[in-house]
């Protein structure tokens, strides 16, 4: 946008250099020829004056001399002929030409005569200048005169040459004042675009400078800085108040369970049994929703530093906590890691949590007879990690909807849980600047896959880097810590 500006100003100041410097270069132009034009005429006026008795007399006398000398003297050609045409003395230097025909023609006629009208710096031709030798009215001869345009065009060039150097001064000020005026103008829309994007990425502490620019630009920034402190402060608010309320609804549910479970002894009707282990049931229900709204809460929390982890020790980690569940529902879950290790830059925990949401959900929809796959590869500059299962999968508008708060599909209404895995998994990756994608799979199944940013600098390397020892004697400097501060993500609430 400041170059769109500077192009504009500078595009108006063209226009008015043209618009005031065309017409004066053609008024100097015209100056200095009209000038030479004089000087021509004098000259010309004054060999006439010198013809005059020598066309009477029919003797030429010191006339020819005078021509030679202001020929030798100023290198201009001048030629003196009667009413017959007949040259009566002419300069060593003279040429005549088709300009000295036409300007002879108007001499004879009793017309004085002068070209060209304009001398240019790319002309060539010469300024012919003709006047008619008179006596008592009659028309005796003419004198005729052909001035180089050399000097004339030197001294053209040079007030052009001064013109257009003053010209690109004023386009060189006006460039700099442009882009002054342009950054001044520009500078709080550019910082206000920066500071959308942080907080876009997640930097909610980021505010825009309200003392820069224009004052409606400064108001504008101010109004920025207002709306963005009442999003964030709402955005607390709720998180807070979904954390707050979770957590104290942990203890009357403790309660209430142990209360339910008090009345199991005492029933012995079995319709009460029934109701009772579904009462137990639902409570567990509750229970489990209540953590998932916490784990939420905290994953939504903007946190301040990305760590440095090792995608594939954690996938192993997490394939082997999940085994005994897996064995337990008759499901194969595996492991397959393509290259090792696979350091990942993301928030802490953040792809111990996505594993266990979908390896929990692979398991529990694969069904017995099952077989969940979990890959970890390096891809696209970062680490790719999958989970793949067997399990009926998803349609396209059901992918759609799937990391929505408490959506399920309506086929599996019955299946525990609540709805909130796949919307922490969302918001973990997200905070991670990673990407979440997921695609069904032939013949059946599901494929969600997770990709992660790789750190800048290699562990595995900087650790290298550190046992080795400089030729001077002195120790390599410590490795950065796996731990680094990350600006587009806020700092912690």
């Amino acid at each position: 946008m400041r170059r769109r500006l500077v192009i504009s100003y500078l595009l108006l100041m063209v226009l008015v250099l043209l618009a005031l410097e065309t017409p004066l270069a053609a008024t100097l132009a015209t100056r200095e020829t009209d000038r030479v034009r004089a000087d021509r005429l004098a000259d010309a006026t004054r060999f006439a004056s010198l013809a005059r008795p020598a066309l009477r007399s029919g003797a030429p006398g010191s006339l020819g001399s005078e021509l030679r000398a202001y020929h030798q003297l100023y290198g201009i050609g001048a030629v003196v002929v009667d009413r017959e045409r007949r040259t009566v003395a002419a300069s060593a230097g003279w040429r005549g030409g088709s300009g000295s025909t036409e300007a002879l023609d108007t001499a004879l006629s009793g017309q004085q005569f002068s070209a060209p009208e304009l001398v240019w710096p790319w002309a060539d031709r010469p300024v012919v200048v003709a006047v008619p030798i008179n006596d008592g009215g009659e028309v005796l001869g003419a004198v005729v005169t052909a001035t180089p345009v050399d000097r004339v065009r030197r001294t053209v060039t040079t007030w052009w040459l001064l013109l257009a150097g003053i010209g690109l001064v004023a386009v060189l000020a006006c460039v700099l004042t442009a882009f002054g005026l342009a950054g001044w103008v520009l500078r709080p829309v550019t910082e206000l675009d920066a500071v959308t994007h942080e907080i876009a990425e997640g930097r909610r502490t980021a505010r825009v400078r309200p003392r820069l620019g224009p004052p409606e630009l400064r108001r504008l920034a101010a109004s920025f800085n207002d709306m963005a402190d009442a999003v964030s402060d709402v955005m607390d608010r709720q998180r807070a108040f979904v954390a707050h309320a979770s957590h104290q609804l942990r203890n009357p549910l403790t309660a209430l369970r142990l209360r339910v479970e008090e009345l199991g002894p005492g029933l012995t009707d079995p319709d009460g049994r029934a109701e009772h282990r579904l009462a137990l049931e639902e409570t567990d229900r509750l229970a489990q929703v209540l953590d998932a709204l916490l784990t939420l809460a905290r994953a939504e929390r903007a946190e301040n530093e990305r760590v440095v982890v090792d995608a594939a020790a954690v996938a192993a980690s997490r394939v082997a906590a999940w085994q005994p569940l897996a064995r337990h529902r008759s499901v194969t879950l595996r492991l397959a890691v393509e290259a090792a290790p696979a350091y990942a830059r993301t928030v802490p925990t953040a792809i111990d949590q996505s594993l266990d949401a979908l390896i929990d959900n692979a398991v529990k929809f694969s069904g017995p007879g099952g077989e969940v796959m979990v890959t970890v590869r390096r891809r696209d500059g970062g680490t790719a990690v999958e989970v793949r299962d067997t399990g009926p999968g998803m349609t396209q508008s059901q992918l759609g909807q799937a990391t929505e708060r408490f959506w399920r599909a309506p086929e599996v209404q019955n299946v525990d849980g609540a709805g909130l895995g796949l919307t922490i998994v969302a918001v973990l990756v997200d905070a991670s600047a990673g990407r979440l994608t997921m695609r069904a799979t032939e013949p059946r199944g599901l494929a969600a896959g997770l990709w992660f940013p790789a750190p800048p600098t290699d562990p595995a390397e900087a650790v290298e880097r550190t046992d080795a020892v400089d030729p001077t004697g002195a120790a390599a400097p410590a490795p950065a810590p796996a731990v680094d501060r990350d600006p587009a993500v806020a700092d912690p609430v």
